[in-house]
């Protein structure tokens, strides 16, 4: 209740705009992109907020440290151990046959550092929890941000990412300059053929 009511304060007030599809009601994976900017974590709070979305996401172990456990939990944080990632499929895969209905967010492009692929760990997630994929989006251009289409991965990784890639195609993000070409290592590069 208090969550839905910070939300439509920050709405009214804000110069960003919500412009979405609605909610997925089922546990999926968000993606978060494009990730240019801290900002994107205020974004993603009222977006969820304002939709009534109920969300987890993964940060950094060193995140979760002393007194800011507690508070990166309570607004969904799961800590992941970059020397034992493999868990964090098995806790999610756990809680989504627990009945638990939540959007995974997972900001596949990184933490806005210079680099030229996504990672694949969103799509590995989906495919091995069974949860569909959310497209969330932000787009200084037009100063809107919001959730888009909802659709379940169909194994053909080349297919699903130039769907993805055509949703994202007008997406700049808070900070254009910092935008990546959703494109997967495993895919390589337009001009490199994939092994």
């Amino acid at each position: 209740m208090l969550r839905r009511l910070v939300s439509r304060v920050y709405w009214a007030c804000s110069r960003w705009r919500l412009v979405s599809e609605p909610a997925p009601d089922r546990p999926t994976v968000l993606v978060g992109a494009p990730h240019t900017s801290n900002w994107d974590f205020v974004l993603m709070l009222a977006i969820a907020w304002r939709l009534d979305v109920d969300v987890r996401w993964l940060g950094k172990k060193s995140l979760f440290a002393g007194w800011r456990e507690p508070i990166m939990r309570a607004l969904g944080g799961i800590p992941v151990d970059r020397s034992d990632a493999g868990r964090v499929v098995a806790e999610v895969v756990e809680r989504v046959r627990a009945g638990e209905v939540f959007g995974l967010v997972v900001t596949p492009d990184g933490t806005r550092g210079a680099h030229q692929y996504w990672k694949s760990g969103f799509y590995r997630i989906a495919q091995e929890a069974g949860m569909p994929v959310t497209l969330g989006y932000v787009d200084r251009t037009t100063m809107t941000t919001g959730l888009g289409p909802t659709f379940e991965l169909t194994g053909d990784v080349a297919a699903d990412m130039d769907r993805i890639r055509a949703f994202y195609a007008d997406k700049a993000g808070v900070r254009p300059h910092l935008r990546i070409e959703p494109r997967l290592r495993s895919e390589g590069t337009p001009d490199t053929p994939v092994d």
